[in-house]
């Protein structure tokens, strides 16, 4: 089991932290977090495979700067920065939640991408409504109301229809989230969904057919927030996907289904 090392610096003069673990083969897993998560999301499959899982900018360690652009589109071409500030060229990704935008990464470069994992993924896809949250957080004022009032309390209450485990999701999750979740990730949250109206996420996957490297879809039926046919849209719009439905996970499936990670490991391995 390789060791998960944290690492901190500069990129583009903000700061930026990612967690790294040496893995086989030349080209390393790229792990892309959702919201309101980190990197942290991503041990159990670093300490399986390797690689780099960086905190998105506005979440976790990274930089969080008041007048920072946190849309959907300015992901993509961080992404590519942050790869190439660490000299990696090809990549296997994996993403989850809104760390699809790593498939803004993959459509402009898919020469960069040799395996592909999307794991309940914000549907870059159209038909797609938001969620009550998410529309409560597009919201202004009632947004910046609910961003407040989050506590241990409700988020234990929230996370209850997260997943299929009976409870809400683990203590140690809880704890993660909620010790990142400043003024700086709340404020990257809203300007994220702020700016993706259902038309704009349909337009930012119109080249997902361009992605023709092996892919996986991975998505746990019982999410409360993504509904299973998105994971059919994705492996029907991908160039070469086959799709895992796995009906006993919710929206982080690897949490109800710890067996998903040797899975989607394996997937990796090739």
């Amino acid at each position: 089991m390789p060791d998960v090392i944290a690492h901190d610096d500069t990129l583009a003069g903000e700061p930026v932290f990612w967690l790294e673990a040496d893995g086989e083969g030349d080209v390393p897993v790229l792990f892309v977090h959702g919201v309101p998560t980190s990197a942290d999301d991503w041990r159990p499959f670093l300490e399986r495979t390797g690689g780099l899982a960086p905190d998105l900018p506005g979440f976790g360690r990274s930089g969080k700067r008041g007048d920072g652009d946190y849309s959907m589109h300015r992901y993509g071409p961080w992404l590519e920065t942050f790869l190439d500030a660490r000299g990696v060229d090809r990549i296997r990704l994996v993403v989850h939640d809104w760390g699809g935008v790593g498939l803004l990464l993959a459509q402009a470069a898919p020469e960069r991408i040799e395996r592909l994992v999307v794991i309940n993924s914000v549907p870059f896809l159209p038909g797609y409504e938001w969620h009550r949250i998410a529309r409560a957080w597009r919201t202004r004022g009632l947004g910046e109301l609910l961003m407040g009032s989050v506590n241990r309390f409700t988020l234990r209450w929230l996370t209850r229809e997260a997943n299929v485990t009976p409870g809400p999701l683990p203590d140690e999750w809880r704890a993660r989230v909620l010790e990142q979740f400043d003024l700086g990730t709340q404020r990257a949250i809203l300007r994220l969904y702020r700016s993706a109206d259902p038309e704009a996420l349909a337009a930012a996957g119109k080249r997902l057919g361009d992605i023709t490297c092996p892919a996986l879809v991975v998505w746990g039926g019982q999410d409360p927030y993504l509904p299973p046919r998105f994971g059919a849209g994705y492996a029907a719009a991908l160039g070469d996907a086959e799709l895992l439905a796995v009906d006993d996970a919710g929206h982080w499936p690897w949490l109800d289904r710890p067996d998903l990670v040797e899975t989607i490991a394996a997937f990796l391995g090739g």
